[in-house]
C-alpha cells in the first residue's frame, strides 16, 4: 500500500533518505514511527535504515557523529535535524538474552526487518510512501494483533525484553496478543530476571501510564511475568486488585501516580525499600512515598491547610484523582481553596530565619530556637501569624516570656 502523504516528520527527514540514494545506497524509513503513521497517531523519532554501512553513511553527510557506529548507527546532522540512521544488519547469538554477541552488516532489507520484534513494528517506508510490508503487519494493524516476526520463542530467547514491550504495546495500542506470542511469553517469561530492572522498569512504567493499562496489566498477569520482576513474586492477587479497583476508563496521569497506585494494590507500607529494588532515583521515590501518604490520608479525613502546605497542590489532586478513578468522593475545589488560602507554600518564602532571631531577639541555636521556627511555620500556614518581619518577632516575644 502506498500513504496518500508522508506525514511532515518524514517530509522533513526526506533530504536525508534522498541524499543517501543519490549516492547508490537504499535508505527507507523504519520501525515504530511507520506504524504510528499508519495509525494515525503523534509520531516521535523518525529512524532510518540503510544499505549504506557506517563509515559509507558518514562520508555522505558532513556531520554526524558516532553514537553507535559497532551496532551500525550514525546520528547525521542535517537541516537543522538530528536523525538516526543505521545500516541494515543481521545478528549473532544473544549471549544475555538482551544483546547479540556482534552484528554483521548486510546489504538486505529483508534480512534487517526480520530480526524485529513485532509485526507491527518491522514496515520500512519508502520516499515515495509506499509501504514494505514483509510479514503481513498490514493485516495485524487492521486486525488490532501484536504478532511475533516469525518464531515467537526465537524473538523472546533472543531478547526477553521483548516480552515486557509486547505487553506494552498492547496497553498503549489496544491491541490483543496473538495465541502462539503469548504462548511464547510465557514460556520465556523467566528470562525477564536475565534483564537489567531499569529496562524492565522503563517498559512497566510506559505500561501503567498507557492509555489501556488495565489491557496490558492482565496481559502480565496472565502471562505469569510479575513473578519475574522486582518484588512482585505471588503478587498476582494484588495486582488483580487494581484491575478491579478502578473504572474501565481510568487513565493513569504521570509516572508517580501509576506507582502509587501499585503501591497502594499491594498494600506496602513503606514504598522506598520497594522502588529501591526497581533502582529508580531518590526524588520519584519521595514523590510516591508522598502521594501514597496523602492518599491515605484522604482515607481517614478532609483536607487542611497542613496536608496542602505539606504534600503540594499538584499531589493532592494527583491523590483525589486515584479516587475519583475509584468511584470513591472527591472535592478538587476544597484544594484549590485551601491552596490558595496559604500566605505562604515553602519555609523558604518566611521573612524571617533563626540567623535573624538570633541577631534580633538574642535568641541561642539549638533545639528550643528550631521548635520556634516550627510554631512560626505552623501559625503562618494555619492563617493565625502574618508572614511579616515586625509580626514574627512580636509572636516570638510573646513565646519568650
Amino acid at each position: 500500500m502506498r500513504l496518500k502523504e508522508l506525514p511532515s516528520e518524514f517530509q522533513e527527514a526526506l533530504p536525508v533518505l534522498e541524499k543517501i540514494k543519490a549516492a547508490g545506497f537504499e535508505a527507507y524509513f523504519v520501525g515504530g514511527s511507520v506504524r504510528d503513521a499508519l495509525l494515525k497517531r503523534p509520531i516521535h523519532d523518525v529512524d532510518i535504515a540503510t544499505s549504506s554501512y557506517p563509515q559509507e553513511t558518514k562520508a555522505i553527510f558532513e556531520r554526524t557523529v558516532d553514537i553507535g557506529i559497532e551496532h551500525g548507527t550514525v546520528l547525521v546532522l542535517e537541516n537543522g535535524g538530528e536523525y538516526e540512521v543505521t545500516t541494515f544488519r543481521t545478528e549473532d547469538v544473544y549471549v544475555d538474552y538482551r544483546r547479540p554477541k556482534s552484528v554483521s552488516f548486510v546489504r538486505s532489507l529483508e534480512e534487517d526487518l526480520k530480526r524485529r520484534d513485532f509485526t507491527v513494528n518491522a514496515f520500512a517506508l519508502a520516499e515515495d510512501a509506499q509501504v514494505i510490508d514483509l510479514f503481513d503487519g498490514l493485516a495485524d494493524l487492521e486486525n488490532q494483533v501484536l504478532r511475533a516476526v516469525g518464531k515467537a520463542e526465537e524473538r523472546f530467547s533472543e531478547d526477553a525484553l521483548r516480552i515486557m514491550r509486547g505487553l506494552r504495546f498492547s496497553a498503549s495500542l489496544d491491541f490483543a496478543i496473538e495465541d502462539q506470542t503469548f504462548a511464547a511469553m510465557k514460556t520465556y517469561a523467566p528470562l525477564l530476571e536475565k534483564i537489567s530492572v531499569e529496562r524492565s522498569f522503563i517498559e512497566f512504567d510506559k505500561l501503567l501510564t498507557a492509555p489501556h493499562w488495565q489491557q496490558g496489566l492482565a496481559a502480565l498477569i496472565d502471562a505469569g511475568v510479575y513473578d519475574y520482576l522486582p518484588d512482585l513474586r505471588n503478587k498476582s492477587q494484588q495486582l488483580a486488585s487494581m484491575l478491579e479497583d478502578y473504572a474501565d476508563d481510568f487513565v493513569i496521569a504521570t509516572s508517580e501516580q501509576a506507582w502509587s497506585a501499585l503501591c497502594l494494590a499491594l498494600k506496602i507500607r513503606d514504598c522506598k525499600p520497594f522502588l529501591k529494588k526497581w533502582k529508580t532515583p531518590s526524588h520519584f521515590q519521595k514523590t510516591v512515598t508522598d502521594l501514597v501518604a496523602i492518599y491515605r490520608h484522604r482515607l481517614q479525613a478532609s483536607h487542611n491547610k497542613q496536608t496542602i502546605y505539606r504534600y503540594g497542590k499538584e499531589l493532592a489532586e494527583l491523590a483525589e484523582n486515584l479516587r475519583q478513578g475509584q468511584g470513591l468522593a472527591v472535592d478538587f475545589d476544597l484544594i484549590s481553596q485551601l491552596d490558595a488560602s496559604l500566605l505562604i507554600h515553602d519555609k523558604k518564602e518566611i521573612v524571617v530565619n533563626g540567623c535573624l532571631l538570633m541577631k534580633d531577639l538574642g535568641l541561642k541555636p539549638g533545639p528550643t530556637l528550631g521548635q520556634l521556627l516550627n510554631q512560626i511555620e505552623a501559625a503562618i500556614v494555619e492563617g493565625d501569624l502574618a508572614n511579616q518581619q515586625e509580626a514574627i518577632l512580636d509572636f516570638v516575644r510573646d513565646r519568650s516570656k
